[in-house]
């Protein structure tokens, strides 16, 4: 991911946000004709320190359930339009229209799996997860063997992380003035995603020890 320094990010922390915010990856692996292949997937996500761990499940018939080994990993965040004309500064300044995003590339080694007992994990935290999160209360239960027996079509994975590369690209190579214009007519436009944007900016610009110009 070409990630000039101005938008480049180390802090793990926006990482962690970006997975919270939306754990919908999309992974990337080499097919046997060389050409790249990928799935989106729900993973789960978990990091101690610099060490970072996804786990998920393809469904058997995918081609991409054959591979292990160097994978990559993207990680959307929120994205929006800013107009060149939101720049107070606009006369003074050659000023292009643009769009911001954050967004992460990983780097890493896959694992797949077929353990009964790992794939029954998966599935359950998985479910556990999301369940919670829409107010429902459904589980998967290993003891019966109608959801056990759903295991059989599945095949799952570690993503080991190796590198972790973070664009943040949120306005900060503008002055002050600049990111704020753009983080208030964000806030007036009806989207729920430019509301969503000027949030983040606004989150970022806040951060302690964020660059900004």
């Amino acid at each position: 991911m070409f990630t000039p320094r101005a938008f480049a990010e180390t802090d793990l922390q926006w990482l962690d946000a970006l997975f919270a915010r939306d754990a919908f990856i999309t992974l990337l692996t080499t097919g046997d004709d060389g050409l790249p292949e990928l799935t989106r997937l729900p993973v789960l996500y978990r990091r101690q320190g610099q060490a970072i761990e996804l786990r998920g499940h393809w469904a058997r018939a995918n081609p991409q359930s054959r591979r292990d080994g160097l994978a990559k990993v993207l990680v959307d965040g929120p994205h929006g339009y800013v107009s060149a004309s939101w720049y107070p500064d606009k006369e003074a300044m050659a000023r292009v229209p643009t769009w911001n995003y954050a967004a992460a590339e990983l780097r890493g080694q896959l694992h797949r799996f077929e353990d009964t007992d790992a794939l029954a994990a998966v599935v359950a935290d998985t479910g556990d997860l999301y369940e919670a999160k829409v107010g429902r209360d459904w589980q998967f239960e290993p003891q019966r063997d109608d959801h056990r027996s759903q295991l059989r079509g599945i095949i799952g994975f570690r993503f080991v992380v190796d590198t972790v590369q973070l664009k943040m690209k949120l306005s900060q190579n503008h002055p002050v003035a600049n990111q704020q214009a753009v983080i208030a007519e964000l806030e007036r436009l009806p989207s729920p995603a430019s509301h969503e944007l000027a949030h983040w900016m606004r989150r970022f610009l806040d951060a302690p020890g964020t660059a900004r110009d």
